[in-house]
């Protein structure tokens, strides 16, 4: 298992682990982690993790698979090095830039889903972030131009107040209880663990969910609804940037 020190502090920006695995000549597994793994619509963190002899191994993705994390890296290790790698400490440097615009986007995102629930009871049926665009899918039956207005009105009012943004964990069958806390399907949430994970926008909106996002939603910029899209005869996407 890999210790995600993500879960508990969004603006880790440097750690130090073990190296516990080496699965091929392009990955590594480590004990502990600040990397974020690909998933639920979030894009993997990049970043370095830097050996004690000088060794630098350039992290292009982090993915999930049992309970790891792989460590995807751009250059091959020699296979004469892959074993001596187990045992040693890293210390891994995150593509802080690049991190910082995934987590503005996310709570961005969670800010857009909240006012379409609240408003139009809307669902999310599908997500992507970008480093300069996010997007979600939304079960609307339409999204004229004057619900576009209203949802980018409610969405940088949600900014301005700038609201405090808590993670917290509740027990996995209280949280399947609130069916107001998960905007997707309950058969995608995370399984075999007896705690989920709560995003809490203070005295506005809270959802389950395993990513990074900022510590106020005053950071995130104003957010403009820049394209929307007829996926369906009850399902439109809507995709914002951040201004």
């Amino acid at each position: 298992m890999t210790e995600l020190l993500y879960l508990s502090d969004h603006y880790l920006k440097e750690f130090d682990a073990g190296v516990v695995e080496v699965p091929d000549a392009k990955t590594l597994v480590l004990d502990r982690t600040a990397m974020y793994a690909r998933g639920g619509g979030q894009p993997s963190d990049r970043g370095k993790l830097i050996l004690e002899d000088g060794v630098i191994f350039d992290v292009v993705e982090s993915t999930k698979s049992e309970g790891k994390v792989l460590h995807h890296i751009g250059a091959e290790i020699p296979e004469d090095r892959r074993s001596a790698l187990v045992g040693k400490r890293v210390h891994g440097v995150i593509d802080w830039d690049l991190r910082y615009k995934h987590m503005r986007h996310h709570t961005a995102l969670h800010i857009l889903s909240g006012v379409v629930f609240l408003k139009f009871n809307a669902r999310i049926t599908g997500g992507q972030i970008y480093a300069d665009r996010a997007r979600l899918d939304l079960s609307l039956a339409d999204l004229d131009k004057e619900k576009q207005a209203l949802i980018e009105e409610e969405m940088n009012k949600v900014v301005e107040d700038n609201r405090e943004v808590k993670t917290l964990w509740l027990d996995r069958e209280e949280a399947l209880k609130r069916s107001d806390l998960y905007r997707l399907s309950a058969d995608l949430l995370p399984k075999g663990t007896d705690k989920l994970r709560i995003v809490d926008i203070v005295g506005f909106d809270a959802q389950l969910d395993g990513g990074t996002h900022v510590s106020r939603t005053g950071e995130i910029g104003r957010i403009k609804i820049s394209k929307t899209e007829n996926k369906g005869k009850e399902n439109k996407r809507v995709e914002i940037v951040l201004i």
